[in-house]
């Protein structure tokens, strides 16, 4: 573990031995901050024993897990070829650039009395939520990545008389990896933050579903381990994301080392 790591772990542990005495000496009420003992105690319930009705922790996570990666894949293979299409073509990025611009404003929770409509109470009206929460993160990534390639490598692969096809492939496409690995991870915590709002419509599962049920049980601890379990999920697909990059575009990682 590295200095800053060290650092960070401190930074924790110091806020919640303070926030466990702030509970214990009567600064803070219980029932509003739960403290950290409370919380692992919940946390241990909700693994073996569940809530609601029996549903373990394991099984919210699962669910969740399932609805967000879906939402994400099906923005992502959308969204990607359509940004580049439109990207690479002026005109088509004029004529839609208001059409981006205002669907990226709509807050997407807004959408949820549409999306009930459109698709019902199932898991159709939670995977479009988040779908359309990446999507457009996904999107204007993606156009704004193909419109930042560097003209020097596209002509310089046009004087080899490089088919259209290859230049593509070979000198477009890697040139925008690095934006869309950004743009992807952006929008990956889009989709945890619709999450939570997708999972309040016909469901007793799911972390979202959670949080509810235990709002209207008056359980703040449950709510606080269901986002702190939504945090955690977050940071660690995040931490993929970047380790994927990291794989796939080395160079990328050895620039930002070389930057630090």
């Amino acid at each position: 573990m590295n200095r800053r790591h060290a650092l960070s772990v401190a930074l924790v542990a110091a806020a919640l031995v303070a926030w466990q005495g702030a509970v214990d000496g009567g600064w803070l009420r219980a029932i509003r901050f739960p403290p950290p003992l409370k919380l692992v105690a919940s946390a241990w319930n909700l693994t073996v024993e569940g809530f609601p009705q029996g549903t373990l922790l394991a099984t919210h996570v699962g669910v969740t897990c399932l609805r967000i990666l879906a939402g994400f894949a099906l923005a992502l293979v959308l969204a990607v070829p359509l940004g580049l299409l439109i990207g690479a073509r002026p005109l088509l990025d004029r004529a839609t650039a208001p059409l981006v611009a205002f669907c990226r404003s709509v807050a997407t929770l807004s959408l949820l009395p549409l999306a009930v409509v459109w698709f019902g109470t199932g898991e159709e009206s939670k995977v479009f939520l988040i779908g359309y929460g990446c999507f457009w993160v996904i999107l204007a990534s993606a156009i704004d990545a193909i419109k930042r390639v560097d003209p020097v490598l596209i002509a310089a692969a046009r004087t080899m008389d490089t088919p259209p096809r290859v230049l593509f492939f070979k000198v477009v496409l890697p040139a925008t990896l690095p934006r869309l690995a950004s743009g992807a991870r952006v929008a990956l915590g889009v989709g945890f933050m619709v999450i939570v709002g997708a999972e309040m419509i016909g469901t007793v599962t799911g972390l979202g579903a959670l949080i509810m049920e235990a709002r209207n049980f008056y359980r703040s601890d449950i709510t606080v381990v269901g986002m702190v379990v939504i945090g955690t999920l977050g940071f660690l697909l995040g931490a993929g994301l970047e380790r994927a990059e990291a794989w796939l575009l080395p160079w990328q990682a050895r620039q930002r080392e070389r930057g630090t």
